[in-house]
């Protein structure tokens, strides 16, 4: 799993037909403190997010795990939004401080 950051999206006029109907997001990897690592990626959105949302993806064949995105030709997937972090017992992300911040 990993934490990413939508920053756009995607928008294919032809896409294999196991694609069809899915929406496809900009993401950044970023680390825990929010910063970007690695290069962005194209993820299929099974749950809905949003740009600038915090989520949760996976890669390789988990992302071929969720009932949108089985048996379809896809390598990255996000699953969650994410509302809250915590780490060591504090808090470390929070949804609405986060939304009220950008």
């Amino acid at each position: 799993m990993v934490f990413a950051r939508v920053t756009g999206t995607v928008v294919c006029t032809l896409k294999d037909e196991k694609l069809v109907g899915t929406k496809l997001m900009l993401v950044q990897p970023v680390d825990s403190a929010g910063s970007a690592k690695g290069n962005p990626l194209v993820a299929v959105d099974a749950v809905g997010a949003g740009e600038g949302e915090l989520v949760l993806l996976v890669q390789g064949s988990s992302a071929r795990q969720t009932s949108r995105t089985a048996n379809a030709p896809v390598d990255a997937v996000i699953f969650a939004i994410v509302d809250s972090v915590e780490q060591g017992g504090k808090s470390v992300f929070k949804k609405s401080a986060d939304a009220a911040a950008r």
